[in-house]
């Protein structure tokens, strides 16, 4: 019976096997587990079931119960037999350092284990590892993967351009693929070869459209979405050249596609955040939620995550989160402890919340505890006291960054700035002390020889022109002559010598002004008429008139006469009368005239109207008592009315007020009144 009972279990053990090996032809790993589930029922401990299983596992994408059932059978399922099945479970569980150890720790080093290991130094960022892996694969493999590891190489150089700045060198690979056309694109990118890169991205672009389209099956959809990634990189490089409106508009387009890589959402997203900078920030918040779905981590290296933290931090200072923007740059300087950024955005917020002094004191303590990153900090600390206002401040600050003292760019700031607080022998000290630099950095390269280099005599030249231009001609002289002395030849620096001499040593001046050339040395091929009519000119001779006849007589003659100048009649009114002599007080003010008799109150109280609008007033002179017959008739004006002769209507100009003035005026005054009183 028992052996009736082992025949019967090895019998149906063949079938299952049998059933194992059809599934694993047709490529049915899910079904291929009921077989071998029914195995390791009859023999829980059979190697080649256990392994099956696990096989079964990675191909259905079931990485962590295939590594569990490793893990549980530790005894069977060695390190020599399950090695690769291990460290590739490992790997696509983002368990790197562990899959690492895994490799490392196999006793042999087969093939798969050697392309793993390649892809796992990838991950790690350790490139130089990762090209000498790659580079003995290719050299020692001859099978259909060759073009893979090519284009796995090419990476590997793309990304040591890209992260490291190392320059890379040409392997030699011909770019027949659009990976290959992409990564050499990146790698261009890297050494800033944008152009180049641009180039390469097209020719790419056009070599994944021709592959891609020779498959029946590939919709235009499949198409774009595989050029997402190109595109991408087009529309990085257009950010970097300044074309921002082109790279944004593709980047929106790239979006709008949804594209399934997380990965490359996070970097669109995170490049549009630095567009929009502290603008549009309703979008940028929108945006960088991309950055932060499942699995973004695993896909991009070290530094892009840690530039999307820098930018997420400016964000949140940007929309007035405080508290999130310190909580992000305190994450981020915990993480690297020497880097600058971190440091940089905490000061920007406390300069935000106006706390001048606590932010320069941070970097202070930064500067301290990093002397190796102490010159960018030291230069934002004294623009800091220079919004505030403290320039005195701000130059020592500089003065105590020793590796630029003598750069022109940190000269030229400290003049400046001492200039503008009128502290003219500091600003002379830091040129003093910078051509120093420059005789003792150069003596020591030439070993005594004393030639000048163009940065010193740049120096020199600047020194002696803002000594001249502050009447500090004695300290200037010998800059001058120092410039002199490299250049005999320099006619500019022998006039600004003999100019500072004439006021120091006279007979010296003279002496140098021997050295001048003279005046028939100098061509001058000068049009001056041309110059003197020429739009620059602060004076224009005026063309002389071509003379005529009489003209010419006249200048040969005594001299010209002068014209006289006709006087025009004077304008007369329009109602003048000739026959009537004029007032003799005309020109005086009329309350100068002998006849004035100053303004009678109530004059015109008889023509303002009392009844409803348009009625008349003729009967209010009948009733004025003062025009009845018994008063009597007052006395006329001087040249009135009453003394003209009959023979004339017709008022004498300038004799009396024009009728009716007085009234006009006084509408003038309630007119002006009354816009005022709208105009409040």
């Amino acid at each position: 019976k028992m052996a009736a009972g082992a025949g019967a279990a090895a019998a149906a053990a063949a079938g299952l096997w049998s059933e194992v090996n059809r599934c694993g032809q047709n490529g049915d790993f899910a079904r291929a587990l009921k077989p071998v589930n029914k195995i390791l029922q009859i023999n829980k401990d059979d190697v080649t079931a256990l392994q099956c299983k696990v096989v079964c596992l990675i191909q259905n994408g079931n990485f962590k119960e295939a590594l569990g059932v490793i893990n549980t059978h530790t005894k069977v399922l060695t390190s020599d037999v399950i090695a690769f099945e291990k460290a590739y479970c490992e790997y696509r569980l983002n368990r790197i350092e562990s899959a690492l150890k895994t490799i490392q720790s196999a006793s042999q080093q087969t093939d798969k284990l050697k392309e793993l290991y390649g892809q796992v130094l990838y991950r790690l960022e350790r490139y130089d590892d990762c090209l000498a892996a790659y580079r003995d694969l290719i050299r020692n493999s001859q099978d259909e993967y060759e073009e893979e590891r090519k284009t796995n190489l090419s990476a590997v150089v793309a990304a040591q351009s890209t992260w490291e700045r190392v320059v890379p060198e040409d392997l030699g690979l011909r770019e027949a693929t659009y990976e290959l056309c992409y990564n050499s694109a990146c790698a261009l990118i890297g050494q800033g070869k944008l152009n180049e890169a641009m180039k390469k991205l097209q020719k790419a672009e056009e070599l994944c459209r021709q592959s891609l389209s020779e498959d029946s099956d590939v919709t235009e959809e499949d198409i774009e979405a595989e050029l997402a990634i190109i595109h991408g990189q087009m529309a990085y490089i257009m950010q970097l050249q300044g074309r921002t409106e082109d790279a944004l508009q593709l980047y929106n387009q790239i979006i709008k596609l949804k594209p399934t890589d997380v990965g490359l959402l996070a970097v669109i997203a995170n490049n549009i955040i630095t567009i929009n900078k502290d603008q549009n920030v309703f979008d940028s918040k929108k945006k960088v939620k991309l950055t932060n779905a499942e699995g973004v981590e695993h896909k991009l290296s070290k530094k892009q995550l840690q530039a999307i933290e820098f930018n997420k931090a400016l964000l949140a200072m940007y929309t007035n989160q405080a508290d999130q923007c310190r909580k992000l740059s305190a994450s981020l300087q915990s993480q690297s402890p020497e880097h600058l950024l971190p440091v940089l955005i905490q000061a920007a917020q406390l300069c935000r919340e106006k706390q001048h002094a606590k932010a320069v004191g941070l970097l202070q303590d930064f500067a301290d505890q990093h002397p190796a990153n102490a010159a960018e900090i030291k230069l934002t600390m004294a623009q800091l006291k220079i919004a505030q206002g403290i320039v005195t401040k701000a130059c020592m600050i500089l003065r105590s960054i020793e590796e630029l003292q003598h750069k022109p760019g940190m000269v030229s700031a400290l003049v400046t700035m001492y200039s503008h607080e009128e502290d003219i022998d500091s600003a002379i000290e830091v040129f003093t002390q910078a051509i120093q630099w420059y005789q003792q950095h150069q003596a020591s390269q030439t070993r005594g020889a004393n030639p000048k280099s163009p940065v010193h005599l740049s120096l020199i030249r600047e020194a002696a022109n803002f000594k001249l231009k502050h009447g500090r001609k004695k300290e200037a002289i010998s800059d001058l002559e120092e410039l002199w002395k490299q250049n005999p030849k320099d006619v500019h620096t022998l006039a600004q010598l003999i100019s500072a001499y004439s006021l120091v040593d006279p007979e010296k001046a003279k002496v140098l002004s021997k050295h001048l050339p003279s005046s028939d040395t100098m061509s001058l091929k000068v049009d001056v008429d041309a110059l003197e009519n020429s739009h620059g000119a602060t004076y224009v001779r005026k063309k002389a008139a071509k003379l005529t006849g009489d003209n010419q007589q006249k200048e040969q003659g005594q001299g010209e006469v002068k014209k006289k100048k006709k006087k025009k009649k004077g304008k007369l009114p329009k109602n003048y009368d000739p026959k009537v002599t004029p007032d003799p007080e005309r020109w005086l003010p009329m309350r100068e005239r002998s006849y004035y008799r100053g303004r009678k109150k109530g004059k015109k109280k008889d023509q303002v109207g009392k009844g409803t609008q348009g009625s008349t007033t003729t009967g209010s002179s009948e009733l004025d008592a003062s025009r009845t017959a018994s008063s009597p008739p007052t006395s006329p004006r001087p040249g009135s009315g009453a003394a003209v002769s009959a023979t004339s209507n017709v008022i004498p100009p300038r004799h009396q007020k024009p009728a009716g003035a007085p009234a006009t005026k006084k509408k003038q005054q309630q007119k002006k009144k009354k816009g005022a009183k709208g105009g409040w």
